[in-house]
């Protein structure tokens, strides 16, 4: 049986991995054969174990609600040890979580008159849970590193996936004809700050009103991510008109799915914190 690898081992791998998949990031070509080849001699593993590992990260970084690289399939069962490498390297380069040194999906978007929709399909569901294995992994980690918390402390990455949703909002008002109301969107979040409980005023092509709150993360579309109990109330207030828009995959070609009021009946709600209030 080989043996564990060690913390020296995983920090190398996990190095090589950030700067293959900063080049895949901007299109630069690279030679993962080559990589592999130079880490055989600098870490003493196998091509085989090198190739899985590289596909552990790729899972790891899946949990972390990161991007990866596509050319390796996450693969799940890894050891709590590759997380740690994972997030040590995170930790000490600080500018990989900054969007304007990763640029990718932060470019200007285009006119609300060009822009496309977006790829729109159904929320998860139990039907279609990964396998048991898979989830608890991706559970596991979002619980103990708090993803849903770093997406929300991420200003850059929710401005970015707000103006992605008012360019789909246009864009198929647009393709219905109602450029009317396409000229009436409006991005409240911008314009009033983040108490209205919603992000964006738009419009159904029947002129109905949609209030929408997006929430945007690298991750997959399972990634978890916080509700404020302001949000739930207008949520609750507004049922027919309010509308949640999860963006996921952010980084590489951005999805979404919508949920509807009620939302306990599409996700478990946790309270993370409480307002205390001396007696």
């Amino acid at each position: 049986m080989a043996a564990d690898w060690t913390d020296a081992q995983n920090d190398a791998i996990v190095a090589d991995y950030f700067a293959m998949l900063a080049d895949d990031i901007v299109g630069k070509p690279y030679s993962k054969a080559e990589h592999n080849r130079l880490l055989q001699v600098a870490i003493d593993r196998p091509r085989g174990s090198i190739e899985y590992k590289h596909q552990n990260i790729s899972a790891v970084l899946k949990g972390l609600g990161e991007d990866w690289i596509p050319g390796y399939k996450p693969a799940f069962n890894f050891q709590a040890s590759l997380v740690d490498a994972v997030v040590r390297w995170l930790g000490q380069h600080s500018e990989w979580l900054a969007p304007v040194v990763r640029a990718g999906p932060y470019h200007a978007l285009p006119a609300f008159s060009e822009a496309s929709a977006l790829w729109i399909g159904p929320p998860p569901t139990h039907r279609n849970l990964p396998p048991p294995v898979e989830l608890e992994q991706m559970n596991s980690i979002a619980r103990k590193y708090d993803v849903a918390e770093r997406d929300a402390r991420n200003r850059a990455l929710g401005r970015a996936g707000e103006e992605r949703v008012l360019a789909h909002e246009h864009a198929n008002l647009r393709a219905a004809g109602r450029t009317d109301l396409a000229s009436k969107i409006r991005w409240t979040s911008h314009v009033e700050g983040d108490g209205a409980g919603y992000d964006i005023e738009s419009f159904e092509p029947d002129g109905n009103r949609r209030l929408i709150e997006v929430k945007t993360t690298n991750g997959w579309e399972r990634t978890p991510f916080h509700i404020t109990r302001n949000e739930l109330d207008i949520a609750e207030a507004c049922r027919e008109v309010w509308r949640l828009v999860r963006l996921w995959n952010f980084a590489r070609e951005p999805r979404a799915f919508e949920l509807r009021p009620p939302l306990d009946a599409h996700v478990s709600l946790m309270a993370t914190s409480f307002q205390a209030t001396l007696r």
